[in-house]
């Protein structure tokens, strides 16, 4: 540890607590999950729905697309409802309805101010009410609830399947005819929504507040944010002030500099090494990269082209073939398959430069590991498109199609292939890895960071197959959030900062001593707050107010490390005045300044503006949450990743050179593609949608009766323009890097002029 032994001391410390933290709420979370119950009967012993019953409909939830299709529990996509928001409003309208008629004869609505205040008063009553015995396992409800539940899987029923009267509901929900062809699988289904309603209108044992700490919002019973929601919230904001305090002082007086600049070399040193041939051979990877991006930003538009018309594209009806829930699961997973797929490149890339060239064999490993990824891509996506199709039998689709979790979506053999491929690229990692950490001599801290930070890239993807297709979906939800929190957005992130930092002290560009020290502190900092954050994704995911605390306290911090982004841009941005040998990765630097931009942007104040657990009572599942998906998802670990592609096609093809009009058009037609999508569309109807929510409920935020009004079309119209801009410039970037970087077809006079300008290089 030498000199930094301060450093790795705190940083063996805060993962310590921190994945104890973890750990042992990981533990509440699984023993206080809302009950499944055994069964739900009435008061006179009639049997409505079975735990299996409930666990089929879970499973016809996910075949049909799950969290693609509408969402549960706030989690999901935002075009069609809330499910829970939806049927536990229509449930409450429809008792309603029943108990006028029956106090009164005439519909709920007909009734005066006094008589609509003592029914309201019953139905919160029966409804927070929990009935469930925790000894037969058993819900028991009223005669008129049972009533009401079965008018609510009547609409269920005839909504996911083909009844004509709904079908200009289904179209406003880009939902295509007979989304669940099976009329047995539609009951399991409303069986699985029912539970979900009910587990947000019960009061958990020894509370004031439903199992999802009374989200969703709905007036009609009393669902608003509790008292240690207010709290936890305000806690929030002083613990964000604290940390940004804390960090401006240790930044101003613990911060290490160099006593003397470094003398830039006179040539590149990342050019003076023959390239081996396991380098050589990530040009099909960049392709891949390349590929995928381009096939994610025009799925991208197309699906969003689906919340305007809902079955169709531009009067082509194309949603049997291609719905939306297709569409949009192609366009998150291919989102992850490309970022990863450059990240595993600029790992691999480095690999021969960290050992000193290639072990035997690293090349044949690259290719396999090649064809092992195309295979995952290929798999995953048509095992989607044949289960959202109904195609696959039940016992298969979780398994070869679709597991219907956001980001998790591809079919559990994909996903164990998957992990199979991360684990052999960890592998070819390590082969060169472990023999330069055991070489004598020399400064190995900031190599052992992105070793570790390599090896938990490896191993915290298979967090994901900690849960099968029936497990409870409070409890899959806290494992998909180690993938998709933890290992997105904590591990990536030390491993960019990592291998960024190895990568310029090994050019000489800045001394190993600083860019050691400055990527300690940093992955202590992002973890400090990134795994106890972690719990933010589950305020109101059927966990108790402990988990709330925990989520609201630490994820305030996840902000604090952001506040110094703007200092590390420039830094990035200087390093391009370092030396002549500089300019041709000028567009690589500029992708990492962006990076630090979206990441203040985008994870800070569009993180923040939705983080704490007041506003995200009010906010989760509507297009702000969309904002800050795309503007954290693309604008920090989308723009590393091409800051990667573009860094390693640099130096495996160093005849060319970056054409400036195609870089300049690719660069900022992403930025200002991004900027123009979010401003113009989807921020404006996120903050309309937050006003219902408030006002309203959230089961209206999320309707065809809000969402289809003419104001608001106008506004997702609108996003056209940043799609259209956004498009253009992925073009740009993929133009480069496959026709006038892979294939090199450019002009001679293009190709003379990155010979006269290239350094020259040891073959």
């Amino acid at each position: 540890m030498g000199e930094y032994r301060k450093l790795w001391w705190t940083l063996i410390a805060v993962l310590t607590v921190t994945f104890a933290i973890l750990g042992v709420s990981g533990v509440e979370v699984y023993r206080k999950a809302p009950p499944i119950p055994t069964q739900v009967v009435t008061s006179t012993g009639q049997v409505l729905m079975t735990h299996d019953d409930i666990m089929a409909g879970q499973a016809a939830w996910q075949s049909t697309g799950g969290m693609q299709l509408g969402s549960i529990w706030g989690h999901g996509a935002y075009q069609a409802p809330d499910w829970t928001a939806d049927w536990l409003h229509r449930e409450l309208l429809a008792w309603l309805d029943l108990a006028a008629q029956q106090a009164h004869g005439k519909t709920f609505d007909a009734l005066d101010v006094a008589q609509k205040a003592g029914l309201t008063h019953q139905l919160k009553e029966e409804y927070r009410h929990n009935s469930y015995d925790a000894a037969t396992g058993a819900v028991t409800v009223s005669e008129r609830r049972a009533r009401a539940i079965a008018l609510t899987a009547s609409h269920y029923d005839q909504l996911y399947g083909d009844d004509l009267a709904l079908r200009q509901m289904r179209d406003h929900y880009a939902m295509k005819e007979a989304t669940l062809p099976s009329a047995e699988k539609r009951q399991k289904l409303a069986n699985f929504f029912f539970w979900t309603a009910w587990a947000a209108s019960t009061e958990r044992p020894g509370t004031v507040a439903t199992y999802t700490n009374n989200w969703p919002p709905e007036p009609l019973i009393g669902n608003q944010p509790t008292a240690e929601n207010i709290l936890w919230s305000l806690a929030c904001v002083v613990i964000l002030i604290a940390g940004v305090g804390t960090l401006i002082w240790g930044w101003a007086f613990l911060r290490r500099h160099d006593d003397t600049p470094l003398v830039a070399a006179a040539r590149d040193p990342l050019t003076l090494a023959t390239l081996t041939p396991s380098q050589r051979a990530l040009g099909k990877y960049l392709f891949v990269v390349a590929a995928l991006f381009t096939f994610q930003v025009f799925i991208g538009g197309f699906t969003a082209h689906y919340t305007i018309e809902g079955q169709s594209f531009y009067g082509i009806d194309v949603s049997q073939w291609f719905p939306y829930a297709l569409t949009r699961t192609w366009h998150i997973q291919s989102a992850v398959l490309w970022i990863a797929t450059a990240f595993l490149a600029a790992g691999l890339f480095l690999a021969p430069v960290i050992h000193g060239g290639d072990p035997r064999h690293q090349k044949l490993g690259v290719d396999i590991l090649f064809w092992a990824l195309i295979l995952v891509v290929a798999g995953s996506f048509i095992g989607n498109y044949l289960a959202i199709a109904q195609v696959l039998p039940s016992g298969l689709g979780f398994w070869l199609g679709h597991q219907g979790y956001e980001y998790l979506d591809l079919g559990r053999l994909w996903q164990i292939a998957l992990f199979g491929g991360l684990l052999f690229w960890l592998a070819l990692m390590l082969r060169c890895m472990l023999p330069a950490l055991r070489k004598p001599g020399g400064d190995k801290s900031l190599l052992a960071l992105l070793t570790v930070s390599t090896v938990a890239i490896g191993l915290f993807y298979g967090s994901g197959l900690f849960y099968g297709e029936r497990t409870h979906i409070t409890i899959m939800e806290y494992w998909r959030w180690w993938v998709v929190h933890l290992w997105v957005e904590g591990i990536f992130e030390v491993f960019a900062t990592a291998a960024i930092a190895f990568i310029f002290a090994s050019m000489e560009l800045v001394s190993k001593r600083i860019a050691t020290a400055a990527s300690l502190a940093s992955a202590s900092l992002f973890m400090v707050g990134g795994v106890p954050g972690t719990f933010h994704h589950l305020y109101f995911s059927g966990t108790t107010t402990p988990i709330l605390a925990v989520g609201a306290a630490f994820s305030a911090l996840e902000v604090v490390p952001l506040i110094v982004l703007g200092y590390e841009a420039w830094e990035h941005w200087s390093l391009r005045d370092r030396a002549p040998w500089m300019r041709p990765l000028r567009w690589p630097l500029m992708c990492f300044v962006a990076v630090a931009f979206w990441n203040m942007l985008g994870a800070g104040v569009f993180g923040f503006m939705i983080n704490t657990p007041v506003a995200l009572f009010y906010l989760q599942g509507l297009n702000t949450t969309a904002v800050h998906a795309h503007a954290a998802l693309f604008g920090v670990y989308g723009f590393l990743a091409l800051g990667f592609t573009l860094l390693v096609l640099r130096y495996i093809r160093p005849e060319i050179t970056f054409s400036e009009g195609l870089m300049r058009t690719g660069f900022w037609g992403l930025n200002a593609g991004l900027v123009l999508m979010i401003f113009t569309s989807l921020l404006p109807v996120g903050l309309f949608q937050f006003q219902a929510s408030v006002t309203t409920g959230m089961w209206y935020a999320r309707s065809a009766e809000f969402l289809q009004q003419a104001f608001l079309e106008t506004l997702r119209w609108l996003r056209t323009f940043g799609d259209v801009v956004f498009i253009v410039g992925a073009i740009a970037v993929a133009w480069q890097v496959v026709i006038l970087g892979l294939f090199r077809t450019g002009s001679q006079t293009h190709l003379d002029h990155a010979r006269a300008n290239r350094q020259p290089t040891v073959r």
